[in-house]
């Protein structure tokens, strides 16, 4: 008999259970999720569901994709974070970087990609093996997704894989820019909401739009400071604060920041937080970039609480005129 695994033809010499194949192939059945024919398969159920011939079968996992002031949380879902910054886990030149650099920036979200397991090489290490799971919160999303359909059965296998509810959902328009496509994003957005997941929703910086997916129940709204990957900052920084006016879920920039400067200012316009990955795996050193976010995060968010003294159009001297010598 012959399965169809993660797109690749394998034979068995007998029908055998989901559990039986996996550790046949030399896969840890806690560490990935199944999908045969569609249908989720709970690990409840790996000991028992047989594989039958021409079944078509996808096993996934997750990949990458300091002090901190505990009194100044912030709430997503229910849960409380003390750090403001939450790191992608792709692009590194390893997990062990993975794991420095994440460590350095202090954060507690790190956002995962959920790709197929490589079957013909097990033994090849895993995030979880690095990025503990019960340290971090971990929160699967749909990078390199462009429809709705596939995000939603990519975060079923997410929840299915770790338990997660809380997850990022991006729907993509097209590979040049990985702007959104929020059509799409909608669509995703109402099938997630009501098989009960928490969802985190990238987005343009569309304030109706951003309304609009939180009037459906999203959990917090992410629009863009720029284009997935760019570094060229935050572009509409006037409409990134009418979206957090408007907002009573938490509102977080994500993509395009590429430097500290940039994420500190998405704090001081009065963002809950800020989501980036390219900006410190692509700095030549990720590890001394990540806790330059680290602090500019803080940083902005202590400038936006200070407040900001008004501009002038003329100077305003800072020491007191009377007194001053030769005048009278």
């Amino acid at each position: 008999m012959n399965v169809i695994v993660n797109g690749e033809e394998r034979a068995l010499d007998q029908s055998k259970s989901v559990e039986a194949f996996l550790c046949e192939i030399g896969i840890d059945p806690k560490k990935v999720a199944v999908e045969r024919n569609l249908e989720i398969v709970p690990k409840s159920q790996f000991a028992e569901i047989m594989l039958g011939d021409g079944d078509k079968l996808e096993i996934v996992h997750f990949i990458g994709g300091g002090s901190q002031d505990v009194s100044d949380t912030f709430d997503i879902a229910g849960q409380k974070f003390n750090s403001r910054l939450l790191v992608g886990t792709g692009k590194y030149k390893d997990f062990e970087e993975t794991k420095l650099a994440i460590e350095a920036s202090g954060a507690e979200i790190v956002t995962v990609a959920v790709r197929r397991v490589n079957v013909t090489d097990p033994n090849q290490p895993m995030l979880v093996d690095y990025v503990d799971p019960k340290k971090y919160t971990y929160l699967p999303n749909t990078a390199g997704c462009f429809t709705a359909d596939d995000a939603v059965r990519t975060l079923r296998l997410a929840r299915e894989a770790g338990g997660w509810d809380l997850v990022k959902l991006e729907v993509l328009g097209d590979q040049a820019t990985l702007y959104p496509n929020m059509p799409e994003t909608f669509k995703a957005a109402e099938l997630l909401i009501k098989e009960g997941f928490k969802v985190m929703v990238y987005c343009s910086d569309d304030p109706i739009a951003a309304k609009t997916l939180e009037d459906m129940g999203c959990v917090a709204i992410m629009p863009l400071g720029s284009l997935i990957g760019s570094g060229l900052g935050i572009l509409n920084p006037v409409n990134i604060q009418i979206i957090k006016h408007n907002a009573k879920v938490p509102v977080l920039v994500d993509a395009g920041v590429g430097t500290a400067s940039e994420a500190s200012y998405a704090m001081e316009l009065g963002c809950d937080g800020v989501l980036m990955n390219s900006a410190i795996a692509g700095a030549q050193d990720p590890i001394m970039m990540a806790k330059a976010m680290k602090l500019a995060v803080e940083s902005g968010r202590l400038a936006f609480k200070a407040g900001r003294m008004p501009k002038r159009q003329y100077a305003d001297p800072s020491s007191p005129t009377s007194g001053l010598i030769g005048i009278k």
